[in-house]
């Protein structure tokens, strides 16, 4: 079996614990990229996130995470200050998720009190992390590859479209997952790939009259 040496070392990164502190403001960064402009977060701590993640900084490094501050970044540790003068706000609040691992969160963003996206997501040891649910849905977005996040209806043909608009683009698809509620409503499909996906490749996906959204997601 390989290691890596990431795994045995861990991360670089600001804080005392790889799981609660680097692992949580990865987590915090990816799902920012999801909902677009927002001006407040609620983040609902579960588990150990909930229990000790405060002697750990884990709610410094989740609220510098959705702010784009990198786990290696001093700026964790003004994580406050910094919302405070960008006017994003922000409150922590004890939940219990369903299926899940034990340092995880649900991280809900807003924008003029409405909500935007809600995402949860676990920190897996050494910086690994998984977001596993967005607005309820069932999902596997690690970080680790570009991503595409699409939403689009679930009907036949969009599939179909996705692959060969990014096969004419030269992309090849490393892992893909499609998660739907009920069948011919809205479904979303993630996307890992091997390559950078350039803007018009993802106009392209998006002009199919049944997908709703596209979001790239590169760390």
């Amino acid at each position: 079996m390989s290691v890596s040496i990431f795994q045995v070392a861990g991360p670089v990164m600001i804080g005392p614990s790889s799981s609660h502190t680097a692992g949580a403001a990865r987590l915090a960064r990816i799902a920012a990229k999801l909902p677009g402009e927002f001006d407040f977060v609620s983040f609902g701590l579960h588990g150990s996130f909930a229990k000790t993640g405060k002697g750990h900084g884990t709610d410094k490094a989740l609220l510098a995470g959705v702010l784009g501050i990198r786990e290696d970044d001093e700026a964790i540790v003004d994580a406050y200050e910094i919302a405070d003068r960008l006017g994003i706000g922000y409150e922590f609040h004890e939940e219990e998720l369903q299926s899940i691992h034990e340092n995880s969160v649900r991280i809900s963003f807003y924008k003029n009190d409405k909500l935007l996206c809600k995402v949860d997501g676990s920190s897996l040891g050494g910086g690994a992390v998984m977001i596993s649910r967005i607005d309820g849905y069932e999902v596997e977005l690690s970080g680790n590859l570009p991503t595409i996040f699409i939403r689009q209806k679930d009907t036949r043909g969009v599939i179909s479209h996705i692959t060969t608009v990014l096969a004419e683009g030269g992309i090849n698809i490393a892992t893909m997952k499609v998660s739907r509620k009920n069948r011919s409503e809205e479904a979303t499909c993630v996307i890992e790939v091997d390559d950078v996906v350039e803007e018009d490749v993802l106009r392209k996906i998006e002009s199919n009259p049944n997908i709703y959204s596209v979001k790239f997601i590169m760390l």
